[in-house]
């Protein structure tokens, strides 16, 4: 379902939409398909801002355990 809404944009955003227009039907298109690229874009650095978060919190175990299999090595 879309809903009709009403933005603001400045004239050299739009100059710059009306530009790369290319394949898209409408300027309405190519913002929701930028807004949900960008969306999508957010999402994938908090992920990774949690994912970094959960490796720096098991740090210390994660190293000995690191530290550990490689003292299985054998040299060749």
């Amino acid at each position: 379902m879309k809903i009709k809404t009403s933005i603001t944009l400045s004239n050299e955003v739009l100059k710059a939409i009306d530009l790369y227009i290319g394949e898209y039907r409408s300027r309405s298109e190519f913002i929701e398909t930028a807004v949900r690229k960008f969306i999508a874009q957010l999402a994938r650095k908090e992920a990774e801002r949690r994912d970094l978060e959960l490796i720096n919190r098991h740090s210390d175990s994660l190293n000995a355990e690191a530290e550990d299999v490689l003292s299985y090595q054998v040299p060749l």
